[in-house]
C-alpha cells in the first residue's frame, strides 16, 4: 500500500487556490489592458466628402404628373330628422362633405330639415355583437 503524505482535503484546497490565483491573474491582465490603454490619435484635418446628388425635376413636366387628379374630400356621416311633403317625419343618416352640402342634399330630396348633426362614431359597448340571433320561442308540449 502506498503512503500518501498529502490528505485529500489539502489536495482539494491547493487545487482551488491555484484556480483562484490563475483567475485573479487573468482579470488583472484584462484590467491592465483595458484601463491603461490609450485611445488612438485622431487626425487633426477634417475631411468632408461632399456627396454628388442630383435631383431630377423633369417629372413635373411629364404627362403623368400633369394628368393627376386631387383626392376627393372625405365624406362625413350626418344624422338628420326631417319632414316630407306630407308632414311625415323621417330620421336617418346621410353622407356629405360638409354640413351645408348635407342640407342641400336633403332639400333636393324634398325634405324639410328639422335637425342635422354630425353622427357619433363608434358604439357604446364595443363587445356587443353586431347581429343578435332572434330568440327561438320554446313551445311547451301539450
Amino acid at each position: 500500500m502506498a503512503v500518501v503524505f498529502i490528505s485529500p482535503k489539502q489536495r482539494q484546497k491547493v487545487f482551488f487556490m491555484g484556480i483562484t490565483i490563475l483567475l485573479l491573474l487573468f482579470l488583472t491582465a484584462v484590467f491592465a489592458f483595458v484601463f491603461f490603454s490609450k485611445p488612438k490619435e485622431v487626425s487633426p484635418i477634417l475631411v468632408f466628402n461632399k456627396p454628388k446628388v442630383s435631383i431630377n425635376l423633369s417629372i413635373f413636366d411629364s404627362d403623368e404628373f400633369i394628368k393627376l387628379e386631387p383626392f376627393s374630400e372625405m365624406e362625413m356621416q350626418y344624422e338628420y330628422k326631417a319632414t316630407d311633403k306630407d308632414k311625415k317625419q323621417e330620421e336617418g343618416f346621410i353622407s356629405a362633405v360638409s354640413l351645408e352640402e348635407a342640407k342641400n342634399l336633403l332639400t333636393s330630396m324634398d325634405l324639410t330639415v328639422l335637425e342635422l348633426k354630425l353622427a357619433e362614431i363608434g358604439r357604446g359597448n364595443p363587445f356587443e355583437p353586431y347581429y343578435q340571433p332572434a330568440p327561438i320561442p320554446i313551445i311547451p308540449p301539450k
